[in-house]
């Protein structure tokens, strides 16, 4: 079921989150940046990974690739070397990727429209309406978390949910967000939106547990993920290494270490090197 909002409903909802926000704004090196290369990077950071997290990389990743341009022309091993510490490795590729397809084919212009900006290598339509807005201005509709949490918590009864175990889909989330958008100033909304759904999490209990398209991370200790960062880790810091060196330096089991490389080596970010290994070419 679709909600419809009332004219008084969205001004309510609206004043309540402007008001939030110029208490309680975030302030954060990417935001009121209108470069779509700086608004790509920290998407691409931000995505599985928490924020105080990404600040420190986000900011040692500028000054190493300034421009789509440089990251485009660097090898793949500066680039994971980078990359580490944020995990989801592929990431990296996959801006890199982007960023060689800008500057090849668009003329080193980056796309306004979310329809192109997801013919870009590995960005999704979160990513696309993201960078859409924030880069651009467009009055994009788009979900992450942050802002799941926010249109759950006010407008889905905990009572309703409750009682039927019902869980909240995007599709039925993603209405209330094309009735509410500033259109005169989307991308200050979002960070507001962004901020408030932040600062709900501490207080209650996470309302995009009750989402349709909620999943727990999994463990990261003794998982497969572990193993491929330490092996992506190493190599990155050294031109090629055995998996009985990289075991000795992370303390991580053979097996782990061999299911890991097997799948970095089909995903073409490690290749074998000898004996060992070392970051694709």
């Amino acid at each position: 079921m679709i909600l419809t909002l009332l004219p008084d409903e969205i001004i309510s909802f609206q004043n309540e989150i402007w008001a939030f926000y110029r208490e309680h704004k975030r302030d954060f090196a990417w935001r009121g940046i209108s470069d779509p290369y700086t608004v790509l990077v920290s998407e691409m950071m931000l995505q599985q990974t928490q924020t105080l997290r990404v600040v420190p990389k986000f900011e040692e990743w500028m000054a190493a690739f300034p421009t789509a341009q440089a990251l485009a022309d660097a090898p793949l091993s500066e680039v994971l070397s980078h990359w580490v510490g944020l995990g989801y490795n592929r990431r990296a590729v996959f801006l890199q990727k982007a960023c060689k397809a800008v500057c090849d084919d668009f003329g080193g212009v980056f796309p306004r429209s979310v329809e192109e900006l997801q013919s870009l290598s590995g960005i999704g339509p979160y990513t696309a309406g993201a960078v859409s807005t924030f880069a651009f201005n467009q009055p994009n509709v788009f979900i992450e978390t942050n802002i799941r949490s926010v249109f759950i918590h006010t407008f889905f009864s905990d009572t309703a949910l409750t009682d039927t175990g019902k869980k909240i889909d995007d599709t039925e989330i993603a209405p209330l967000v094309e009735q509410t958008l500033d259109r005169t100033n989307p991308r200050e909304w979002y960070y507001a939106l962004m901020d408030y759904g932040a600062d709900l999490k501490k207080k209650v209990t996470n309302p995009s547990r009750k989402s349709r398209q909620y999943t727990r991370q999994s463990r990261f200790e003794g998982s497969l993920r572990q193993a491929r960062g330490a092996i992506l880790r190493c190599l990155a810091k050294n031109p090629s290494a055995t998996l009985n060196q990289i075991s000795l330096y992370e303390k991580i089991d053979i097996a782990r270490l061999e299911r890991a490389a097997d799948k970095l080596v089909a995903e073409n970010l490690i290749a074998v090197s000898g004996g060992g290994y070392r970051i694709a070419d």
